[in-house]
């Protein structure tokens, strides 16, 4: 609903922008109150914090609302004080941009857990560091909550020593710690080189690169789609760090085993086509495994966005416009929750979105700002053309990687459920994976399926079965676990726990 000048009318009993920057109203219930903003941001990465900045700058009242203690997201991940004494900060203008957001007046609630949304469908619900209930409503809110690996497990995928590339990348940037002291590095994307690389600056022996698709044998119509040279060079950069270290690079390789007893002692690989046949065991301390990464949309489909799904991967992505506004008028999806493309695609959609509610608001943009952003997000589309055309796409994936994995292998971890189990369901009540989640608990643990959700869609489309593959794990109340006392507290407020 639009109000006179093409502005969003005002909906009853929301503060005028005019109003003081931490207005509260009480909703009548004993103690229950909802903090009023002109606009809430679920995440405090480049695309919240780009977002925020700007829309502060303008002088509409933010709230930036982050699960973590620190602000930065996981590419502006601040390093540990003692760290950064010691060793600097790998990412200052991730310091600056922060900095900057809070010198510009925005409220930041680090350490603030979004855990679902009220039966208004608008009043975000919210565990602060206490575990005490908070209740945030903007007359818009931007969902920027990111993204999450994507893992796929095999045998001795529990051992410890296993991990993700991105935990990896989180010991090295933010506590200077290795994850061990000869690693291998495994699964697909663009994000196994800087990993790689800062697992050499701090010493280790990267044993290894296995790179489930071949790009780095690109096609000349693939090199025609660069039209980034600074990303292109940081890419290069990786890749001559890596060639002077003399870091083995496997292409068309995947992990189909690990070995060890207290620890990971060896990982054994097999080409990707031919998943049955091991090619080569290497001896590890550590192991790193992802295959790129999902966009986190569990809230934004709570709020009742409209999102594309993809039945091969159980991938959700918002249907949203060129400045992320979703199909809710009020909600905007940024950031990797919008699909992935790295930081600078990140800190792109947070600006326009930016922008967009500044126009909604009256602000003229500043020169040639909406020109500039223009510019830039055509150059990023051209690079993330160039890695879609030269990295295996999720589907891709999702068609290779289940050949391999015995029935006994442990699929969703939370819930102790079996790659065998998925199977034979599938065989009964078709490949639906909500069917193999309501029969076996797959994806009903803590994470939800985040940590699953991949490999069951994957198992459960494999499978001989009649029908199309269908179902994507649901967005369910609470999307994060959150402690009882938090409920408790609610539920005497006379709020529904």
């Amino acid at each position: 609903m639009r109000g006179d000048g093409g502005r969003p009318a005002r909906r009853a009993g929301l503060p005028d922008p005019g109003t003081p920057r931490h207005a509260r109203r009480d909703r009548g219930g004993a103690g229950v109150t909802v903090h009023e903003r002109d606009v809430v941001i679920v995440g405090g990465g480049p695309a919240g914090l780009t977002a925020a900045h700007r829309l502060a700058a303008a002088g509409l009242s933010v709230t930036v609302v982050d699960e973590q203690a620190e602000l930065g997201g996981q590419y502006f991940r601040r390093p540990a004080p003692e760290v950064a004494r010691v060793w600097g900060d790998h990412r200052p203008e991730g310091g600056r941009l922060v900095g900057a957001v809070r010198a510009a007046g925005v409220e930041c609630r680090t350490g603030h857990l979004v855990w679902g949304v009220g039966d208004d469908g608008r009043t975000l619900l919210v565990c602060d560091p206490a575990e005490r209930p908070v209740r945030l409503r903007g007359r818009y809110l931007i969902i920027a909550t990111g993204a999450h690996e994507r893992p796929f497990p095999f045998p001795g995928w529990q051992l410890p020593g296993v991990t993700t590339p991105g935990f990896a990348q989180h010991l090295a940037a933010a506590d200077h710690t290795p994850i061990g002291e000869r690693v291998v590095l495994a699964g697909s994307g663009p994000f196994l080189l800087p990993v790689a690389c800062s697992l050499l600056d701090l010493g280790v022996t990267v044993a290894g690169i296995a790179e489930a698709g071949r790009p780095y044998r690109p096609s000349t119509r693939a090199l025609g789609t660069v039209r980034h040279p600074a990303r292109l060079r940081e890419l290069a950069g990786y890749a001559a760090r890596l060639a002077r270290a003399r870091v083995p690079l496997w292409q068309n390789t995947v992990v189909v085993r690990a070995d060890g007893g207290d620890r990971i002692t060896s990982v054994t690989l097999a080409a990707a086509t031919a998943p049955t046949r091991p090619v080569r065991t290497v001896q590890v301390d550590a192991l790193c495994v992802g295959y790129g990464f999902r966009p986190q949309t569990d809230l934004a489909r709570m709020l009742g966005c409209a999102v594309r799904t993809d039945p091969a991967t159980g991938d959700a992505t918002p249907e949203l416009d060129d400045s992320g506004r979703s199909s809710r008028d009020d909600v905007y999806v940024i950031g990797e929750a919008a699909g992935i493309g790295g930081a600078p695609v990140a800190e792109v959609r947070g600006l326009a979105a930016a922008l967009d509610i500044l126009g909604r608001e009256g602000h003229e943009p500043r020169a040639g700002e909406a020109r500039g952003l223009a510019a830039a997000g055509r150059r990023l589309a051209h690079f993330k053309r160039l890695t879609d055309a030269l990295y295996p796409a999720p589907a891709e994936l999702a068609r290779l990687l289940p050949s391999a994995l015995p029935d006994a292998a442990t699929l969703c971890r939370c819930e102790a459920v079996s790659a065998g189990e998925v199977r034979g369901i599938a065989r009964t009540a078709g490949r639906d994976v909500n069917a193999a989640k309501a029969w076996t608990r797959a994806g009903m643990g803590p994470c939800q399926g985040r940590e699953c959700g991949f490999a069951v869609t994957a198992v459960t489309r494999a499978s001989p079965a009649d029908g199309l593959p269908a179902g994507v794990f649901p967005s369910r109340l609470p999307v994060r676990p959150v402690p009882v006392a938090t409920l408790l507290e609610m539920a005497g407020e006379g709020e529904p726990a």
